[in-house]
């Protein structure tokens, strides 16, 4: 999250007559992540979040994101809930931009989650594959394997800029995960996150509180959501990977979901799968986002680091299960 469109008193103030929230008490910008426009906003009936949506959402998959987190919210899953207005929309415009405003989730984004912080993600990241089970929403990956060359293209010298020989390297990782066509395995798909990164996820101490942004989730395997937690959560600085955190997301996962021999056999490409659309989506943005945002974008070296470890791994023992 990150702030791209700012908000005028006047056009705040005009957009929330509109709901029946009260007024603004506090309205100011959430400078994290690279996607939307974020505000954290108190009124006298409460504390919220507002979206504005940027860049990368497409206007026609928003009804899909705000279904999403209407079912799960119904499900009793903690996720940000969409609030509707007088007249029951929930998404709106505001300042030239699709809008929505949700429920405020009370809890804290682990910097560097600590071995139960990583099975309490797991077992909730089976939950909520439960939860969506009977959630009748699809949508493809739009950044699924098709859409990494696109990615790649005209950026191999940025890459070389950032390491000697990492374009080379990646042009293989390339080659590697298409051969392996993770898109065709025939392991359990349904509906994912796609982007748990922990600061995505809010605890209150050692228990898992609720997961926020809804807005790369899409139909896919379920164990490609595994994946990228495995990523984002059980890797030290950006470098070495803690086998015990990487041991305990899995067996958290499997206390709710136990993961089929198929989906274990898949786990090294669909991890390097995951690590190499991080880094691709990371080197776009690296180059892309407007200087005058309120944050830098993330280094895509952290998954070049991530990309050397899976390039390595042949089995799902391999990241401790």
């Amino acid at each position: 999250m990150a702030v791209y469109t700012r908000v005028s008193d006047d056009a705040l103030a005009a957009f929330l007559g509109d709901y029946d929230l009260g007024k603004a008490l506090s309205f100011k910008g959430i400078a994290e992540g690279v996607e939307n426009s974020n505000y954290y906003l108190e009124t006298d009936q409460g504390r919220f979040i507002l979206t504005l949506f940027e860049r990368r959402a497409d206007p026609q998959d928003l009804p899909y994101f705000m279904a999403l987190k209407q079912h799960l919210a119904a499900k009793k899953f903690p996720c940000p809930a969409p609030i509707a207005d007088k007249e029951g929309n929930v998404l709106r415009e505001l300042e030239g931009r699709p809008a929505v405003i949700v429920t405020f989730l009370d809890g804290l984004s682990p910097s560097r989650p600590s071995t139960s912080q990583c099975r309490s993600m797991g077992e909730n990241l089976a939950r909520m594959h439960e939860a969506l089970a009977d959630f009748d929403g699809v949508r493809a990956n739009a950044l699924g394997p098709a859409s990494w060359p696109s990615l790649w293209h005209g950026r191999e010298e940025t890459a070389e800029s950032l390491m000697e020989g990492l374009s080379g390297l990646i042009e293989s990782d390339l080659k590697a995960v298409a051969a392996s066509k993770p898109q065709s395995l025939e392991i359990p798909r349904g509906t994912i996150h796609a982007d748990l990164f922990p600061d995505n996820v809010f605890f209150i101490g050692e228990q898992f509180s609720g997961a926020i942004d809804f807005y790369f989730a899409c139909t896919d395997a379920l164990a490609y959501d595994l994946a990228v937690c495995i990523n984002s959560w059980a890797f030290e600085d950006g470098k070495e990977f803690n086998y015990s955190k990487g041991a305990a997301l899995i067996s958290g996962y499997e206390s709710v979901r136990p993961l089929e021999s198929a989906e274990r056999d898949a786990l090294p490409v669909l991890c390097r799968g995951a690590a190499l659309r991080f880094f691709l989506t990371r080197l776009v943005d690296w180059t892309d986002t407007p200087e005058d945002a309120l944050v830098r974008p993330k280094s895509p070296m952290e998954y070049a680091t991530r990309l050397a470890f899976h390039r390595k791994a042949v089995s799902a023992a391999d990241y401790g299960a």
